[in-house]
């Protein structure tokens, strides 16, 4: 039968009314929210390039290691998202963050074994909260410095339980206690399921890579032979849980006493002498890519600013030739800055520091090098005084930084084929040649 009159119609034309209205609204945004959550497969290594469903990848980033301490709390959680959405928008590809907290305030590792679910959570949610942007994660595992626990709140923990073989903080790398602490807790880690997303750490592409420890050194045997050998048996034990995500040491970048690059590429005679050695430790069987980080201004006291920019670039033009042919690796500057309270700091000088890196990492990237990108130290967001230091950055605050930032991603992306899908961005690397 025919309908009678036009009833049956209003609603319908009301609804399909307000589906264009909502499509014509936010249509774009929708389509760009699904674009830039499409992260693609796990990223791998070929060569010294990473690629990702065979394109290759190189890497634009930050560091904003207080992603999980932050997400804990109501109040705070929000920054998170926040920072995500700004590096995202200006292209940026991978942050470094801390998946650790052992001991203390809001601790993810309460106690050896003991874990805190409330903390375990946060992670959780800053790993989906990067899914959602688009932005891939390197979790670093364990600190050598104190901040947020570190190797000497393990060595503490076997003090206390009477099994600790020394007090001293390379302990953590040779008492056979604290290396079961630690492999118990490396086990929890990769194998936990997402509260959120329902995937296991492992099997979550969202992961860019594991750090195994932030900047290690074992000064107590400065043969190296100690940190060799825990690097050794610890990143083999990574792999037999994980095998699907890319794994690096966390070094500072410093050459050990038997490479003949430590008097003339080494800052002094000290970065010799910590147990660290750049080349024999990145070439450990399930090392897969090479960490340096770049800091003249902690290790130089009596340089002025175009004499450290001059070290800046031996620096990394060393490393990325040990990438090329000695690991035959990607090696990815993870951490640099340039710190606030030098003598004769200017603002100026952040500007010409960053644009050097990024000039050499773009040059390495054309000529398909090692040089697989670079992260950089640290990015904030208001209100965060207290986690702030003389390199920290808000970057939305700090315009020529943010467009170094945008214009590194673009350069970047017309190499590898990778476009920016921010409307934003893509505008703005339309107009650059």
């Amino acid at each position: 039968m025919a309908p009678t009159g036009n009833g049956p119609l209003i609603p319908i034309l009301g609804f399909l009314t307000c589906v264009a209205f909502i499509y014509l609204s936010f249509g774009d945004l929708w389509f760009d929210f699904k674009r830039e959550a499409d992260l693609g497969g796990f990223v791998k290594r070929n060569g010294t390039q990473f690629v990702v469903d065979g394109k290759p990848l190189y890497v634009n980033g930050w560091n904003s290691y207080w992603f999980m301490d932050h997400a804990v709390n109501d109040h705070s959680r929000h920054r998170v998202g926040a920072m995500l959405e700004a590096g995202a928008k200006m292209g940026l590809t991978v942050c470094r963050t801390w998946a650790f907290n052992d001991g203390g305030y809001n601790a993810l590792q309460i106690s050896p074994g003991r874990f805190d679910e409330r903390v375990f959570k946060a992670l959780d949610h800053v790993i989906a909260e990067a899914k959602t942007h688009g932005v891939r994660l390197l979790l670093s595992l364990v600190n050598n410095l104190q901040a947020y626990g570190g190797k000497t709140q393990y060595v503490n923990w076997a003090w206390q339980e009477g099994v600790g073989l020394s007090s001293s903080n390379d302990s953590f790398f040779f008492d056979p206690s604290i290396r079961r602490y630690f492999k118990n807790y490396l086990t929890v880690l990769l194998t936990r399921k997402n509260s959120l997303t329902g995937i296991e750490y492992r099997n979550d592409p969202t992961i860019f890579a594991w750090e195994l420890i932030n900047e290690p050194r074992c000064m107590s045997d400065i043969s190296g032979d100690t940190l060799q050998d825990w690097i050794n048996e610890m990143t083999a034990f990574i792999k037999s849980i994980d095998n699907k995500h890319l794994l690096t040491v966390g070094l500072e970048g410093f050459y050990g006493p038997k490479s003949p690059k430590r008097l003339t590429v080494n800052p002094e005679r000290w970065a010799s002498e910590l147990g660290s050695d750049f080349v024999r430790n990145s070439d450990s069987p399930n090392i897969d890519f090479a960490s340096v980080h770049i800091y003249p201004d902690h290790w130089f006291h009596d340089l002025g600013f175009e004499d450290k920019l001059k070290f800046v670039v031996k620096w990394i033009l060393s490393h990325i030739e040990d990438g090329d042919k000695e690991l035959k690796k990607p090696v990815l500057f993870t951490e640099f800055g340039l710190s606030n309270l030098n003598k004769d700091y200017d603002p100026s000088q952040r500007d010409r520091f960053y644009r050097t890196i990024f000039d050499i990492i773009y040059k390495s990237a054309k000529r398909r090098r090692s040089g697989a990108g670079t992260l950089m130290w640290q990015f904030l967001i208001e209100g965060m005084e207290g986690f702030n230091d003389d390199f920290g950055i808000v970057p939305w605050e700090q315009d020529s930084i943010q467009r170094l930032m945008i214009e590194q991603s673009c350069r970047l992306g017309r190499i590898t084929g990778r476009h920016l899908q921010d409307k934003k961005s893509i505008e703005i690397c339309s107009q650059r040649p």
